[in-house]
């Protein structure tokens, strides 16, 4: 890649309040590059999700998948509506189908306290607070997905699934994460989260996350159990660093992050593989505000600024990371100037977050180029 080539970006708004979300955040994406020399960004916006599916009987077109696979990095808003399902009962998620399909096993969580965000939390360490959820996002519970059974309308089952092919990168990247983190001050722990006094499933999971934690040996590597870790993220958020576990867990774990973080609307998403990577908020469509201006793009602005920072490492493109820092610094000056999101029990709308976002990634100053 050459400086003046542009990183193509494949931006799927979805449903809800994905599209309200998403035109910030290209916006604010679009104001950061400008401001960082070298920096190009060319967006291919295409329809998928739950609209797609009730309007043209598919949820995700094979072109526009075929675009995903050919971008450097996917942008989603949020997907899927409570009253559009398929045959069987289940939801429209074209974003779990973009995970098998690209073999995107890192579900990236990060979960950090915001300035100027009041904590749920009354120990004042937990200003501090400063970790990473991976969650494995391809196989698990998830495995299950669209397979499970009911028998005789009295018994239903569903698989799980742990795999060495998918926990040796999982872990793998759970580790690399930990040493850049502790590169920048972290304490360089990785935990692997399970359920391995339980089920044979967790305990093969837990082997494998041993053995590849013999190959960093820079970094400590401990184990807790799932029920214990929500536990710890509520008693002491504050010593926690990188955490790697299963699908459903890190769904549900991830989530209770978020409400740490101050709501949904805070917090960002990435899912990774070898080639490709998903970057979305962790929040949904929100029908019940879609519509009302009422949307925190915030957790999509961050989620974007994780992707810049993905292309930063991919291509070896500082050009890149510094537009991320622009974007993360941004946010935090807008939190500490007065802004205030509904969830906060503030009046700014998806209008105004966007407006005061805006105006810092235009003053604030440029660094790391």
């Amino acid at each position: 890649m050459t400086a003046n080539t542009s990183f193509r970006i494949a931006v799927l708004p979805g449903d809800g309040i994905g599209h309200e979300v998403m035109a910030p955040c290209l916006a604010v994406l679009d104001a950061a590059a400008r401001r960082v020399e070298g920096i190009g960004l060319h967006y291919e916006v295409m329809e998928a999700g739950a609209g797609a599916y009730r309007d043209t009987g598919v949820a995700m077109s094979a072109s526009v998948l075929r675009t995903c696979a050919d971008a450097d990095a996917i942008l989603l808003g949020a997907m899927g509506l409570p009253g559009v399902r398929y045959p069987d009962g289940t939801e429209i998620a074209p974003q779990i189908d973009l995970r098998m399909e690209f073999g995107l096993y890192a579900g990236v969580r990060p979960v950090r306290a915001l300035p100027n965000v009041p904590s749920r939390l009354a120990d004042p360490r937990a200003q501090t607070m400063d970790f990473v959820v991976i969650r494995e996002s391809t196989e698990g519970l998830f495995a299950s997905r669209g397979k499970g059974e009911v028998i005789d309308d009295q018994e239903a089952r569903d698989t799980m699934v742990i795999t060495r092919a998918v926990c040796e990168p999982l872990f793998d990247f759970a580790f690399a994460l930990g040493r850049s983190r502790k590169a920048k001050g972290a304490p360089g722990v990785v935990t692997c989260v399970d359920k391995a006094n339980v089920f044979k499933s967790f305990a093969f999971f837990r082997k494998i996350f041993d053995e590849r934690a013999t190959l960093a040996p820079d970094l400590r590597a401990e184990h807790a159990y799932v029920d214990a870790t929500a536990l710890f993220m509520v008693q002491r958020p504050w010593t926690l660093d990188v955490l790697v576990t299963e699908n459903m867990f890190g769904d549900i774990l991830s989530d209770l992050g978020a409400g740490l973080m101050g709501g949904m609307g805070f917090a960002p998403s990435a899912d990774v593989g070898a080639k490709h990577a998903v970057f979305q908020p962790c929040h949904g469509t929100a029908p019940d505000i879609a519509g009302l201006g009422r949307a925190n793009p915030t957790a999509m602005i961050l989620s974007s600024a994780m992707m810049l920072d993905w292309l930063a490492d991919r291509h070896q493109r500082p050009e890149a990371a510094a537009t991320a820092s622009l974007i993360h610094r941004a946010v935090d000056q807008a939190l500490i100037g007065g802004m205030r999101p509904y969830e906060l029990g503030g009046s700014d709308g998806t209008a105004e977050i966007a407006r005061r976002i805006l105006h810092a990634v235009e003053t604030i100053a440029v660094t790391g180029v």
